[in-house]
């Protein structure tokens, strides 16, 4: 399986100056990877919006730049995949433009392609809990931070537009999770969801 042209996400997608838009914009898109070899695919339920500037939830805030944030800085459409207690590695989509540091941390998917694939790499038999939380679809597809950096629109690893609908009365905003050290930011209304039951 390779990149579908017709259904890749265009940069402009990517460009949006709104970071919050994108994440909800991003729910019913479908990550695809090639990471490892094998394919696996998923539909994108949960994001977390993070944004460079006045965000203390977010690792760029304020132009905070070190060697990890370096691609925040770059061009949107990249992926900003980080290793967190040194054990789970989460994938973030860059976005806005050059120097400005937003990204979308996708914290969910609904498994769709490679199901097989995706439970013998987390050591699984069912689909429940399977791809239910960042560090866990990360390992279920395959991505870890050897990706970082990557274009979004090539592969191994790529997002595409299967076109499935999503209300936007069935998304559901919340706080952010694990942000709590952001003091009042980490109330912010940035985390959005869809039950996978919608799709």
């Amino acid at each position: 399986m390779t990149p579908d042209n017709d259904r890749l996400l265009p940069v402009s997608f990517y460009a949006n100056p709104d970071v919050t838009d994108i994440a909800r914009n991003l729910l019913g898109k479908v990550i695809c990877s090639k990471a490892g070899g094998d394919y696996t695919s998923g539909i994108i339920i949960e994001t977390e919006a993070y944004c460079g500037r006045d965000d203390k939830a977010c690792h760029a805030n304020n132009g905070k730049r070190t060697p990890r944030t370096e691609v925040m800085f770059g061009e949107p459409g990249r992926a900003y995949i980080y290793l967190c207690y040194g054990i789970h590695h989460l994938f973030n989509v860059v976005t806005n433009r050059d120097g400005l540091a937003d990204a979308v941390l996708v914290r969910a998917v609904k498994p769709l392609e490679g199901v097989d694939i995706m439970k013998e790499r987390r050591g699984m038999d069912g689909l429940k809990n399977l791809t239910n939380g960042p560090g866990k679809l990360t390992q279920a597809m395959g991505i870890t931070t050897d990706l970082n950096r990557t274009d979004l629109r090539t592969q191994p690893v790529w997002i595409e537009d299967y076109q499935i609908s999503v209300a936007p009365e069935s998304i559901t905003a919340s706080k952010r999770i694990g942000v709590d050290y952001a003091d009042e930011d980490a109330l912010r209304p940035w985390r959005f969801n869809i039950s996978p039951a919608s799709l």
